[in-house]
């Protein structure tokens, strides 16, 4: 108690705390062990992100101590079962720890603590419950390795984390052994907000942290999933960040580093270069014989033209003009100088090489959009034609889509309604977060096809706002 009142308790203040778990199993008859501990500090909003196995802070010593401390939680409850003691430990006294939490089940990051024993936590907790012996000692329990966790979201990072959701087109993960995947979702799956936004989790083992943190940012760069944004990325810069890699972690890392961990990056030059590539293998005549005419290289009586594609990605526009053939091509974007480039399709995949660097993309062609995925980035890349005039901006008026798939909580105006630019329109809320809609300038309301209860899609149509000189017209 403190201050003078039993309902007040003062607490050690932990600066720069480290959240560690302890995982137990207990049996019918009294016997208890732990699997030992898993380091789960990098949190954002105090929801797990990363976790490990062992934790990089823990002496041998301090292990055996907070695994007896689990252990001895469990058995005074006469806990049966699996379940995990939690604990704050300080990062600059690792030697103390603090009991925060017992959770009585199996958590999100059990894998970690199965890749580095070898046992089955789920089997294992099944059997107690049928009442069958533990069949465990503590002298049993042997640790090999190094594992981690990452845990994919329906949400984007660049945009506070709103949640997202839409169909599945395709999903790609890298295929070796050292990998593990615990999924929800496959090519055809929707994704709603009624639902925890996890999709997947990425698990990987290695002989050490070094190795194991290596394996896990090949098997984020090589995660692709086209059909709706997600946190893939984020988490590839976060598992290669400096100090996750040295080790120096605490629970505010990810708050403190959020600017730079979700920091958006322009579209490369070779993601354009490498949908014009794309495209320009799908124009390959095909047959035992093919006409040379047929070869669409752009060559006229005057000389080579190329080939133009007027490509958009995201926020960028650009118009990539590729002269030769896939096998030896050179390409310009816009009115920059041509380099060469080369592509090929493997496996279903298409392996690029411009500028000097090889990067081979999963790809998905879904009608007009061409979906690419390297590096843990994913990007949609449309063509359109070079006659086609360029959309106007938000602040001409225009459609209102909704950022995220929710539902219309509330609606502030009526059809036909006089609205002043940045005038809240609507309300929509996702996985208990709302997002309030506004107008991006001043102007009638003309269209209005939603209505508070309403479901809506990611992008789906919320409000037309018609600016006042149109209205007029």
């Amino acid at each position: 108690a403190a201050f003078g009142d039993a309902r007040v308790v003062a607490g050690r203040l932990g600066r720069a705390p480290r959240h560690i778990e302890i995982q137990v199993l207990a049996g019918e008859h009294g016997n208890v062990v732990h699997l030992g501990e898993r380091e789960c500090s990098l949190q954002r909003r105090h929801q797990k992100i990363v976790e490990e196995a062992p934790s990089p802070l823990l002496d041998q010593r301090t292990r055996e101590r907070m695994g007896a401390a689990a252990v001895e939680a469990a058995r005074a409850v006469g806990y049966r079962g699996a379940g995990t003691v939690e604990f704050i430990v300080s990062a600059d006294d690792p030697g103390e720890f603090f009991f925060m939490e017992m959770n009585t089940r199996l958590q999100v990051e059990h894998p970690v603590t199965e890749l580095v024993t070898g046992l089955d936590l789920v089997a294992l907790q099944v059997r107690v419950a049928a009442g069958e012996p533990l069949g465990l000692r503590q002298s049993d329990i042997r640790f090999t390795g190094h594992a981690v966790e990452a845990r994919v979201y329906a949400e984007d990072p660049a945009n506070g984390f709103l949640p997202t959701g839409g169909r599945v087109l395709a999903v790609h993960h890298p295929d070796a052994e050292w990998l593990r995947v615990d999924s929800g979702i496959r090519a055809g799956s929707v994704v709603g907000t009624d639902y925890d936004p996890m999709l997947a989790k990425i698990v990987v083992h290695g002989d050490d942290r070094g190795h194991a943190l290596r394996r896990m940012s090949d098997a984020l760069a090589g995660t692709a999933i086209f059909g709706l944004t997600t946190n893939v990325g984020f988490l590839h810069a976060l598992v290669t960040d400096d100090d996750v890699v040295a080790g120096r972690m605490d629970t505010a890392l990810v708050d403190r580093k959020l600017e730079q961990l979700t920091e958006a990056e322009p579209v490369p030059d070779a993601v354009l270069v490498a949908a014009a590539m794309d495209e320009l293998l799908g124009m390959q005549p095909t047959g035992p014989v093919v006409d040379p005419w047929e070869m669409p290289t752009g060559w006229r009586l005057g000389g080579a033209t190329g080939t133009a594609f007027r490509l958009t990605c995201g926020d960028r526009a650009a118009t990539v003009r590729v002269t030769g053939t896939p096998a030896a091509a050179e390409v310009s974007i816009d009115d920059a100088p041509p380099q060469r480039a080369s592509a090929e399709w493997v496996d279903g995949r298409l392996r690029v090489r411009y500028a000097g660097e090889a990067t081979t993309y999963a790809r998905l062609q879904q009608g007009e959009t061409l979906w690419l995925a390297a590096n843990g980035r994913v990007w949609a890349v449309g063509e359109h034609s070079l006659l086609a005039q360029e959309e106007t901006t938000d602040s001409s008026g225009g459609p209102i889509t909704s950022p995220m798939p929710g539902t219309v909580l509330v609606v502030r105006v009526e059809q036909g309604e006089k609205v002043a630019a940045g005038q809240p329109l609507l309300v929509v809320e996702a996985m208990k977060m709302e997002h309030t809609i506004t107008a991006p300038t001043a102007g009638f309301v003309t269209e209005l096809p939603v209505t508070p209860g309403q479901k809506v899609a990611l992008d789906e149509v919320l409000a037309v706002v018609t600016p006042h000189a149109e209205q007029e017209d």
